[in-house]
């Protein structure tokens, strides 16, 4: 017995995002989003280090954000000289609020994106979410009250992974 893959749904990744923007904005923050950046993505390549760029999707950073379902897309100014964004959703990586870190990682694409991306951009090493970051289904299990330390961070260098929850 196979699933049909509309079953699925469409991705949740862009609710999620839009929800932690709003979030993000209706608290004062500034949401930052981290993006995989491949040929597909166009952003300034001189800001780009190890295929991730962060940007700041701030209203008073942005003009004419749009967070759509396919595409993420702005103007922005980068060293006072304005810039066209375009940002594939299944690009984004993490959003969070600079301030105190608080957001939600992604998975890294695994596969070109499918914007008519080339076979070269496979061979692109991912890029690591960002330090500090705390994945939302991290489970919280020390209480403010309680004797026990709060859980330890991974290891320098390790990757904290999503569960898939069905």
């Amino acid at each position: 017995m196979s699933i049909d893959s509309d079953s699925q749904g469409t991705s949740t990744r862009p609710y999620l995002v839009r929800a932690l923007h709003d979030w993000c904005t209706d608290n004062g923050f500034t949401p930052l989003l981290a993006v995989h950046v491949d040929e597909s993505v166009r952003v300034p390549m001189e800001f780009v280090k190890n295929n991730e760029i962060v940007l700041n999707v701030s209203f008073d950073a942005t003009s004419g954000l749009r967070l759509g379902n396919e595409f993420i897309d702005f103007k922005a100014r980068f060293g006072g000289i304005p810039r066209d964004i375009t940002v594939p959703i299944d690009h984004v990586i993490a959003i969070y609020a600079r301030e105190n870190g608080q957001g939600m990682a992604f998975p890294v694409p695994t596969e070109p994106s499918t914007l008519g991306a080339s076979s070269q951009e496979a061979t692109l090493a991912p890029a690591p979410a960002p330090s500090g970051l705390r994945l939302a289904s991290e489970p919280t299990t020390a209480k403010p009250d309680s004797d026990e330390p709060p859980p330890s961070a991974p290891p320098a260098g390790g990757r904290p992974s999503l569960k898939r929850v069905k």
